[in-house]
């Protein structure tokens, strides 16, 4: 199968992947992680630490808006984008439905285009979940994103894991996927570009930004073929996700990986 020559566009997959992500447990699972490591990585407003200031926020492939949507609810000021009409139409409903849309600037575009709208070193806290394994050119996207963190602000990133894509296929016995190169069905939500985890920490150096906190998204909800026990308990899951994601070895299994990073002068 031919590699794409152009960022992938979720327009023809909005509903597929608010049905099959976010309409069940695998989303609540990766909003949960990343939520409360963002929670944990940054100041609250109204604390009393001299962050007595809503953080700016960019948040690129926002995707259906629930991190953004989350952020703004929070008192921040946050910069919504994505390149899909259709997830920017959804995390705009999103926004309206939980009287925040005016609270959040938004911008339709391919994130290259950002440096059209946006000032460098301007952002406290960029976002980026889900979106470096989807791009014809991935090892150019840290570089981006970095544009637009200011001197002490955070990255957070998320990516598809290639070791988890690796360890699911020797699970099921799918020993022949692996004897070549990988190639994602353009209509799935397989991503195309699975990333090793060294491989984007060596990009993220690269960029001047430091590695802090590392979790794993999914690390056994996603390789479990037969239901039984505590799988039959949707909040069991949820709660044992949360636990192993950040303990060694099990984060690293996870199908996704959490990134959170600092830029320090």
């Amino acid at each position: 199968m031919n590699k794409s020559t152009s960022d992938r566009n979720f327009d023809d997959l909005s509903e597929k992947f608010a049905r099959k992500v976010y309409g069940g447990l695998k989303g609540d699972i990766r909003l949960a992680v990343i939520w409360r490591d963002l929670l944990a990585a940054l100041p609250s407003p109204d604390s009393d630490d001299g962050a007595h200031r809503p953080l700016r926020i960019l948040d690129v492939g926002g995707g259906l808006g629930q991190i953004s949507v989350a952020l703004a609810e929070l008192g921040h000021s946050v910069v919504y984008n994505d390149i899909s009409e259709q997830m920017f139409m959804a995390a705009h409903q999103l926004a309206s439905e939980r009287q925040v849309v005016d609270k959040i600037t938004w911008q339709q575009r391919p994130y290259q285009a950002l440096v059209e709208v946006l000032e460098a070193k301007s952002f406290d806290l960029v976002l980026c979940h889900a979106v470096i394994e989807w791009l014809v050119e991935p090892e150019k996207l840290i570089a981006g994103l970095e544009f637009y963190v200011k001197e002490g602000g955070t990255l957070s990133l998320t990516f598809y894991n290639e070791n988890a894509l690796i360890y699911r296929n020797l699970i099921r016995g799918n020993f022949k996927v692996l004897e070549s190169e990988f190639s994602a069905d353009p209509g799935s939500l397989t991503p195309g570009t699975p990333l090793q985890p060294s491989t984007v920490a060596q990009w993220l150096e690269r960029a001047g930004l430091s590695l802090q906190e590392s979790s794993g998204i999914r690390v056994f909800h996603d390789y479990v073929t037969t239901q039984r026990g505590g799988h039959e308990d949707p909040q069991a899951v949820l709660d044992m996700e949360l636990r192993y994601s950040s303990e060694e070895p099990f984060k690293w299994l996870g199908r996704y990986i959490h990134y959170i990073c600092h830029k320090y002068g």
